[in-house]
């Protein structure tokens, strides 16, 4: 497959993906939790380090890209530190993969680790409810307009406009988690019930806990690679077919349709330059800090129509076992782990689904065989950015 979204003339394909210790980890530091990933990425990919000549890396230390390459004894030609929230890491692989078909690169590695968790938990840190109060901000936060009332607003505007019901967001945590009981790596896989959802404790109007994504520890790495190098990894190539970004708006004020994500931009982008077309993808991983994000996303892509979303989640058609469109089928940061800007674990489990690594939860084609298309989708701030990957397999 030819990768329809990079300016030069290599093909692109993720060659090694790994996830570090997730969930509860309370004996690793951030750095430490990136260098496992990525050893454990380079392992998968069965090529050493020194191959590497780009890094991207965000979300860590004052110079992510340089602190984060020399704690890995990495020297890159190449570097990307591009930090624009849940969406970072489609965005990165974006500028990577355009890199590497330039010949400004041969393999890139993006990596992320954080210990969002473990850090609350000690006192290091508290809950993020804002990202700052300067710039267009100074506008919204000293009135208490946190970060997730930003969403809950947005999800309560798109419930006025096209009736979509509590209960049907309710239904994108229930299908999250019957996904997330068949990944042993979640770290919550007990079944719940729209009612469960319902009755949790109001966190911001319409979210209760259970709409609201888990707070974990964990990091995640990618490796992607010019098409010359495939036949030397342990691994088949999971190929970058098309891509697209967009950044919409600083500030709720700013925000054209609260119904309308940047994922509008960004999929549409990215299916036109790989080719291909919604209804064609075996399954979808979409940035799901809460319930409305999915919903919404999915209008966003093409897989519905706008306002439809809340009809569309219904019925099952998320679950990873025999669903239409299986959604986030590790879980997702609902279920499965959420350590902060978790875009890069959409790339990682798009790549095993791809692979056919993904055990008890593997997606299955129309045809019953390994799924052939799939998309990765990441959502930055509160709806300010998007970043969409469609990836293949031969």
């Amino acid at each position: 497959m030819a990768s329809g979204s990079v300016s030069g003339n290599r093909n692109v394909a993720v060659v090694g993906a790994a996830l570090s210790d997730c969930g509860r980890v309370d004996d690793a530091t951030p750095y430490a939790l990136h260098a496992q990933a990525a050893r454990r990425a380079l392992a998968d990919a069965g090529l050493g380090r020194d191959l590497v000549d780009g890094f991207a890396s965000a979300g860590l230390g004052m110079l992510a890209p340089v602190e984060v390459a020399d704690y890995l004894g990495l020297r890159p030609t190449w570097v990307d530190s591009t930090s624009v929230g849940g969406s970072t890491w489609e965005v990165m692989a974006a500028h990577a993969a355009d890199a590497i078909a330039a010949g400004h690169a041969n393999a890139v590695l993006l990596v992320y680790g954080s210990t969002a968790r473990a850090d609350v938990r000690a006192g290091r840190r508290t809950g993020t409810l804002s990202f700052g109060a300067r710039g267009p901000l100074q506008f919204e936060v000293p009135y208490g307009h946190t970060l997730i009332a930003k969403y809950a607003m947005a999800a309560r505007r798109h419930m006025l406009q096209y009736g979509t019901t509590v209960e049907q967001l309710a239904e994108v945590a229930v299908q999250a988690r019957a996904n997330a009981g068949l990944n042993p790596e979640a770290m919550f896989r007990d079944p719940v019930t729209v009612d469960d959802v319902l009755s949790g404790p109001m966190i911001a109007d319409p979210f209760t806990r259970l709409h609201c994504c888990l707070r974990s520890d964990g990091g995640a790495a990618v490796l992607l690679a010019a098409e010359e190098y495939v036949r030397d990894c342990r691994t088949s190539p999971v190929w970058i077919l098309g891509t697209g970004e967009h950044v919409s708006h600083a500030s709720m004020s700013e925000w054209d349709d609260f119904t309308v994500s940047p994922a509008a931009v960004s999929g549409r982008l990215a299916f036109a330059r790989a080719g291909v077309r919604p209804e064609e993808m075996d399954f979808a991983q979409i940035y799901d800090a809460f319930t409305y994000m999915t919903l919404v996303t999915l209008e966003d892509l093409g897989f519905c129509g706008k306002g439809e979303g809340g009809a569309f989640v219904e019925k099952g058609r998320l679950r990873a076992a025999g669903g239409e469109l299986p959604v986030n089928t590790d879980g997702g940061g609902l279920s499965a782990q959420h350590p902060g800007m978790r875009g890069l674990f959409l790339l990682v489990e798009a790549v095993r689904q791809l692979r056919g690594e993904a055990g008890a939860r593997q997606v299955r084609g129309r045809d019953g065989e390994l799924p052939r298309l799939g998309v990765a989708s990441g959502t930055g701030g509160w709806f300010c950015s998007s970043g969409t990957v469609v990836l293949g397999r031969e």
